[in-house]
Order: C-alpha cells, then sequence, then structure tokens
C-alpha cells in the first residue's frame, strides 16, 4: 500500500513538474512573441515600416531634356522676369490660385490674371446642360505645362515647385501654366532654388522634344510669343 502510495506521490510531482515547465516554456515564448510585436509597432531598427515604391523622375511622365542654348552650351536658369506664368486652381481651395501667383509675382516672375480650372476636350471647354463651363477641381498633383519653345522657363518654374509634373503639351508660345493640384504645400524655399545662370540639370530619362510625340493638347490660354512684353490674347 505503501508503495502504491509513493508511486502516486511520484507521479504527480512529476505532473506538477512537467506542467510546470510547460507553462514557462509558453510564458517564455509568449514574452518574445510580445517584445517582437512592440518592435514591430513602433518601427524600432525599421521594423514593421512598409516599403515604398521609389519615387520615378517626373513622377513617371516624359519629360523633354533642355536644349543647349542658342550658343551651343548646356542651357542656363534665365531670370524670372523673362518668364510670364499663370496659375490656375485644380483644387476645391478657394483663393489658392490667387495665393500663389501673389508669391511667385513677389519673386519676380511676369504672372497673368489666376484662373480656376474647367473640363476642357480638344482645346475648348465643356459646358454643362445650361450652357455653363465645368469646373474641374479633381487635380492631386500640380503640374506644370508648356511648350517645346519654353522648356528652359518650365525647368526654372518647376524649380520653385517641391512636387510637381511637367508635362510639355502642343502649345508653341512660351507661356508657362501652372495648375495647382491638393498635395501642394508650399513653395521651395527661397535659399534652396538656383540661381539665375546656373547650369539646368535636365530630369534623368529625359527625351529629346523633338522625339515626343502625341503631345496632348495644350489648355486654353492667352499665348505669350518670344520676347513680348506683354501678352497677346490668342486662344490654343
Amino acid at each position: 500500500m505503501s508503495e502504491l502510495y509513493d508511486e502516486r506521490q511520484a507521479r504527480k510531482v512529476y505532473m506538477r513538474r512537467r506542467q510546470a515547465k510547460v507553462f514557462s516554456v509558453t510564458f517564455v515564448l509568449l514574452a518574445a512573441a510580445l517584445v517582437v510585436s512592440l518592435l514591430f509597432y513602433f518601427h524600432l531598427f525599421g521594423l514593421g515600416i512598409p516599403e515604398t515604391a521609389a519615387v520615378q523622375p517626373n513622377y513617371g511622365v516624359t519629360a523633354p531634356c533642355v536644349p543647349n542654348g542658342s550658343d551651343g552650351k548646356p542651357a542656363k536658369y534665365p531670370a524670372y522676369n523673362t518668364i510670364t506664368v499663370q496659375v490656375e486652381n485644380g483644387t476645391d481651395h478657394l483663393g489658392f490660385a490667387g495665393a500663389v501667383t501673389d508669391a511667385l509675382s513677389n519673386r519676380g516672375f511676369v504672372m497673368q490674371d489666376a484662373g480656376t480650372l474647367t473640363k476642357q476636350k480638344d482645346g475648348k471647354e465643356v459646358l454643362d446642360k445650361n450652357g455653363d463651363t465645368i469646373v474641374d477641381s479633381s487635380i492631386q498633383r500640380t503640374v506644370i505645362y508648356f511648350g517645346k519653345n519654353a522648356i528652359a522657363q518650365a525647368y526654372t518654374v518647376n524649380a520653385n515647385f517641391t512636387d510637381a509634373v511637367m508635362v510639355m503639351d502642343d502649345r508653341s508660345d512660351m507661356l508657362v501654366t501652372v495648375v495647382l493640384g491638393a498635395t501642394f504645400n508650399d513653395l521651395t524655399a527661397k535659399d534652396a532654388l538656383p540661381a539665375t545662370g546656373d547650369t539646368i540639370e535636365s530630369i534623368s530619362g529625359c527625351v529629346a522634344a523633338d522625339k515626343m510625340t502625341n503631345l496632348p493638347k495644350a489648355l486654353i490660354h492667352t499665348a505669350v510669343e518670344p520676347a513680348q512684353t506683354s501678352a497677346t490674347t490668342t486662344q490654343q
């Protein structure tokens, strides 16, 4: 009887030790899992930070290379007072285009009146059933539109924006049109801007302007001809 009792006691002791060992291992594993979870939650050592796709040059839109100057040398940033710009609001933030127009004017650009982007097709405004123009406030990223004859000027304007995409359209005049998008926050800080006369560096992956085909139709605008001190009104 006593041997049976001792065997039962020994078995109970064994089971308690085994349970204690299992609980200890389980606790250690849970503690380790908690630590790893915290590392990911607080992004310690870079853990848990999602990989972001590398931003493509000009946000994936083909841009023209800057052509050499008339002297055959790399083009330089032109003076702001030789560049005419028009800003249009492509968002639902009232007064947006006017504020940016004033800011660019203070930097020395020649500014046309601020405008509001309207829906257009084939160079004409799209009208609603009442015959009124339709405001387009759906633009997300700021777009800088320009023609083949104002590439250096467009690069210069682009230097003043931190997240704009450059788009060459079929216009032939010198006006640079800026359509503000919802991501616009502020202009580039003045102390970070290239100086007039600095060499312009073309966007990586650019294509010669004369090799770019199927260009989008230009927005309706008041054209600015070369060496023109004031805009001549023509619709394109």
